[in-house]
């Protein structure tokens, strides 16, 4: 089983916010999922984004693949993280 780090879309028409989930590479893109790992709301001035950096760090231990849009938030709010920096 292959497992990937996407966005699944919630929210209403014109309205979306995503969530962060850990989910098998064949299901589709709402559909079922393993783990929440966090949330974007890209309709925030700065894009609202929250991510437990732990749960997904060991998804991507294990074996898990970040897509490029969730590899590029992941990087957003671990430099966002102020023990990030220490």
């Amino acid at each position: 089983m292959a497992v990937v780090i996407r966005l699944t879309r919630r929210g209403t028409k014109k309205k979306p916010f995503y969530r962060i989930v850990a989910a098998d590479q064949r299901m589709p893109r709402d559909g079922r999922f393993l783990e929440v790992l966090g949330t974007y709301d890209p309709l925030r001035g700065d894009g609202l984004i929250k991510i437990d950096l732990e749960k997904a760090q060991a998804w991507i231990n294990n074996g898990a693949q970040p897509s490029d849009t969730v590899a590029s938030l992941i990087k957003k709010a671990s430099a966002a993280t102020p023990e990030a920096s220490n």
